[in-house]
């Protein structure tokens, strides 16, 4: 049951990943002859951030960026939306990463620039966790994290360790970032180092089968059946939560798009009952980066509040379906507005 990662006392959630700017340039080369290029602030867990601050609860977010004046505009553009920025100043360059207008993170369209970036320098002992952890009952990181390094899979782990000894509930995102993995190790071999000291693991059943080798059988991607799907994620969270006994929560998202247009569900594993949300579908989609983000902000929210599983799948489900709408990398609706009735129809 939901009560079962009751945060007594509610305190700040802190979310711990790299800062990056989107540069989104139009996919017909308007932006060459216009001399402009849309940018937006982006990193997996500031849209964590950013979606839960909307929403009322304290957040803090640790990173680290270089010590010049663009990082700093953005510390304070950030600061005064309402974030608690715990930022390392160190290195030289902020990461980037280029991304066609309305093109997928797993389209040909996605160009990296992150490679010795302040953040990817890091290495355990330079962030002060005992510092980073006062006044926190959450704390939430993503699969991108350990992909861009060893050092980073083990400055994660640092972490995690002094989280858990604190008895902070951790969350992860498993996001799957191939061309992130470049460092000589596959998910499977860093992942389930890290997925034992979560309480809530968010993804989808192929993410678990790349990152933690939980199969999926073969052909299910081609049927395109909701049953066989959902039968698959109830499978997929019983063996992460029999292989992990610390996770309490096991989410699955699935999102099916073509030709800008998508159907999209959730369902969730938690207290020995496995739940499935209603069925979105669009017929055009603005912006795919994000909704997976806004999923998990959704998960946190709900369990924060301690509200019932079906209810925070729910909202988290809805809250990700209308990210799909918003250009930028983060929502901007508010909670009431996500579960208002225009927001639970189909657009």
């Amino acid at each position: 049951m939901a009560a079962a990662l009751k945060l007594e006392p509610r305190g700040k959630v802190l979310t711990f990943g790299e800062l990056l700017l989107r540069i989104s340039p139009d996919e017909e080369g308007q932006w060459l002859s216009q001399n402009q290029l849309p940018f937006f602030i982006a990193g997996a867990e500031l849209n964590v951030a950013t979606a839960l601050n909307l929403w009322g609860i304290p957040v803090r977010y640790q990173t680290a960026l270089p010590d010049n004046e663009l990082a700093r505009q953005i510390v304070a553009f950030e600061e005064k939306q309402g974030i608690e920025m715990a930022v390392d100043y160190r290195g030289q360059r902020l990461g980037l990463y280029f991304l066609t207008k309305g093109k997928d993170l797993k389209n040909d369209a996605l160009i990296y620039d992150r490679a010795f970036s302040a953040f990817s320098e890091l290495k355990p002992g330079m962030i002060d966790w005992e510092k980073a952890f006062e006044g926190v009952s959450w704390f939430h990181f993503s699969a991108i994290c350990p992909a861009i390094s060893q050092d980073i899979a083990n400055v994660c782990e640092e972490a995690l360790k002094i989280a858990s000894a604190k008895n902070i509930i951790v969350s992860i995102d498993l996001n799957y970032r191939s061309r992130l993995w470049k460092y000589g190790k596959t998910p499977d071999e860093v992942l389930p180092e890290l997925v034992q000291y979560c309480d809530v693991v968010m993804g989808n059943i192929w993410a678990a089968e790349t990152m933690l080798a939980i199969p999926v059988r073969g052909g299910l991607l081609e049927m395109r059946e909701k049953s066989s799907y959902l039968e698959a994620a109830r499978e997929t969270s019983a063996e992460i939560i029999r292989r992990y006994p610390k996770c309490k929560a096991v989410a699955n998202t699935f999102r099916f798009d073509s030709n800008r247009q998508a159907n999209y569900y959730a369902a969730m594993a938690t207290g020995g009952e496995f739940y499935a949300s209603r069925e979105y579908h669009a017929l055009q989609i603005i912006n795919k980066v994000g909704s997976g983000d806004c999923f998990m902000a959704g998960l946190i929210y709900g369990f924060y509040y301690t509200h019932e599983p079906a209810e925070i799948l729910e909202f988290a489900t809805a809250a990700a379906f209308k990210k799909l709408f918003i250009e930028a990398d983060v929502t901007n609706l508010l909670v009431d507005e996500i579960l208002s009735e225009s927001a639970q129809k189909n657009i």
